[in-house]
This record gives structure tokens, sequence and C-alpha cells, in this order.
């Protein structure tokens, strides 16, 4: 099984009118990032079998650009990778709904992706990963999907990277 990491693109910042935080939405610039990122990935010929976000206003648009972008009709909305969620809620829900699949992209807040990258890679949350808004990141699982080490790191890719990828 392959994971693949999406940090939302950049949003709005923190303020009253957005209250609460799970409302803020993208900004411009952000639907345009998300946009671009999303045909870098076209770009490197990737497919997803699902596409699992977070409801947050933020992450849900990029999920819904990048599958736009993708072609795809898998779409679907988890709490699991809420910003408070915990690990092992998107875990054990890929286990029970989605284990058959191949290649999953998750997307979500920071700085729940890099804790769980780093679960997966090392057993740890505490490995300093940079995943940037709009970053991209790829482990591979080869035995069982565990919260634990049980990934290989294969890249990660900045929004820029992807871009250039995308033209």
């Amino acid at each position: 099984m392959n994971l693949y990491f999406l940090r939302h693109a950049k949003a709005s910042p923190h303020r009253k009118r957005w209250k609460p935080d799970s409302k803020r939405p993208l900004t411009a610039e952000g639907e345009k990032q998300a946009r671009n990122v999303a045909c870098g990935i076209c770009a490197l010929e990737l497919g997803f079998d699902s596409i699992l976000t977070s409801p947050y206003v933020r992450a849900l648009r990029t999920a819904e650009i990048a599958a736009e972008v993708l072609q795809s009709d898998q779409l679907h909305i988890t709490e699991s990778l809420v910003s408070e969620a915990s690990p092992e809620k998107v875990i054990q829900e890929i286990h029970e709904k989605y284990a058959k699949c191949k290649n999953i992209l998750l997307v979500g807040h920071e700085p729940y992706m890099t804790h769980l990258i780093s679960i997966l890679l090392t057993g740890k949350p505490d490995v300093a990963i940079d995943l940037k808004k709009a970053g991209f990141c790829k482990l591979s699982i080869e035995q069982r999907l565990i919260l634990g080490k049980c990934a290989c790191l294969h890249w990660i890719l900045s929004p820029k990277q992807l871009a250039r990828l995308g033209k």
C-alpha cells in the first residue's frame, strides 16, 4: 500500500470571522496553489483508489481541487483527519474501509500530518519533517499498516516542485 500525504494549500489567516477554525477557507492564492500542485501530481501519473480528507473547509477544498484535476470520484470526508484526531483513528478507518486500496491520498493539516508520517516511519511522533502548505509526501507500507514503524519514505515534494512538474 502507498500512502500519499497532501497538506492543505494556503488558507485565510486566523480571524474572528472564521470561527470555528474549521471554517477557514483557502485564499485566492491557495486555490491557485492547490490547482498547480494537483497538476504536478497529475504529471507524476499518479492515481488514487481513494482520497480521504478532513472536513475542514481548507482541506476539503484542496482535496476537491485535486479530485477534479485527477478526475477522481473517490473523495471521502473523514473526521479521522481533523487536526485534533488521533493517528489511531485514520489507521483503523483505513483497515476497516480501504484495506484493499493500493494508493490512498490523505489531505489534512499540520502538525497532524507530519506526526502521522513520523510515527509510520519511526514509531515516534517527533521526527522533524517539513511538509509545507500544499506539500506532498509518499510513503510505502510493505507489510501491514500499523501505528508504529511500518513505512518507507519515498519522497517529500514542495508545492514549488509540484507546480514546476505540472507546467
